[in-house]
């Protein structure tokens, strides 16, 4: 087998060399004009012998090389890790073939564990559940107040957490529908209503009867991020608002063909026309400096939330990658100390 191989990578040199040689004796023979054809076998000879040393020398180097691959290519690690390791196109598909061996075991990993987290939440939820209504008979209301604020913050979390799982699970549940957006920006107010409550924000919403093609889930979960942080940012002792309005757009070309939509959705789809929707609060603002990197993920910026809340930077990063998905666009404007304002552009149109 090495022997079989060894001629096919040298058999154009031997062909070469033969060539060569028989021009050389033809050569001798005929145009020369000497008889002594003892010299010219002589000559042969020395060549022959010459070269049977130097291709037996690299034929045993071929042949000692091939074995050593052999033995590498029974490793079941990377042979690139091991010492005096082979240059072969052979040994990189080994490696190729460990490497993909192992991302499918850590992608099994994952999975097993995504699914776990899932579990595990809609598990805690019980007992978070009965905690909240068991904090409802506390007689003292600050204290009732108190423990009401962790357990929603505990709850908010936790639905959270089951979203980030959903969007990093192996299928992306995402449905592009005709949905009503004041539907989906109220069922976002009410999930934050204990916060909104709280710090006393008045809302005004005016997002007009438009029907939106999104996905009534994912849209939600992009509000409650954008809520959750006008609640984080909100001045101290100063009165809070948020304000919901939605405006037409004249670039019908902005977005593309919804990908996983029905071809019936699709062709109503195109005669709808690019909308957005803006949510403002009168919070603290995003610095100049930061504004450009608030999608980034596990950027938190220079604002510290006044000492009283911590953030991870994964909540406006995920509404983009989701509002993405979707065929959205999500941006943000604002001036410190004054305003934010995000804006999500969409397809949409009036309701009839």
């Amino acid at each position: 087998m090495i022997l079989l191989k060894w001629f096919q990578k040298r058999w154009r040199i031997y062909a070469v060399l033969c060539l060569l040689l028989l021009s050389f004796n033809l050569y001798f023979i005929f145009l020369m004009r000497t008889t002594q054809v003892g010299y010219l076998l002589y000559l042969d000879l020395l060549l022959l012998v010459f070269l049977a040393a130097v291709e037996g020398t690299a034929f045993f180097c071929f042949w000692t090389r091939e074995r050593r691959k052999k033995r590498f290519l029974q490793e079941d690690g990377l042979i690139g890790e091991l010492p005096d390791c082979p240059d072969d196109r052979e040994v990189y598909e080994h490696d190729l073939l460990v490497l993909e061996k192992r991302l499918q075991e850590k992608f099994a990993e994952n999975c097993d564990l995504q699914d776990y987290v899932a579990k595990w939440c809609h598990e805690f939820k019980i007992p978070l559940s009965a905690a909240l209504l068991i904090s409802e008979k506390i007689k003292d209301a600050d204290i009732r107040t108190n423990m009401r604020e962790q357990l929603e913050r505990m709850n908010w979390q936790m639905n959270m957490m089951l979203q980030g799982c959903r969007l990093q699970g192996v299928l992306f549940d995402m449905q592009i529908r005709q949905v009503p957006l004041e539907k989906c920006v109220r069922a976002s107010i009410r999930n934050n209503q204990f916060f909104l409550i709280q710090k006393k924000f008045q809302i005004d919403l005016r997002a007009g009867d438009v029907i939106a093609y999104t996905d009534e889930v994912w849209l939600t979960y992009i509000l409650d991020q954008i809520l959750n942080n006008a609640v984080k940012y909100a001045k101290m002792e100063e009165e809070h608002h948020i304000r919901f309005w939605t405006e037409k757009i004249a670039d019908r070309t902005a977005f593309p063909q919804i990908g996983n939509a029905d071809e019936a959705l699709n062709e109503d789809f195109e005669e709808a026309c690019p909308m957005k929707l803006f949510i403002e609060d009168n919070g603290e603002g995003i610095r100049e400096s930061d504004i450009r990197r608030v999608f980034e993920k596990g950027y938190t910026g220079s604002n510290y939330h006044n000492g009283k809340y911590k953030s991870t930077g994964m909540g406006l990063y995920m509404a983009e990658k989701i509002a993405g998905k979707m065929g959205h666009q999500i941006s943000v404007e604002s001036r410190y100390g004054e305003y934010t304002r995000f804006g999500i552009t969409f397809r949409g149109k009036w309701r009839c």
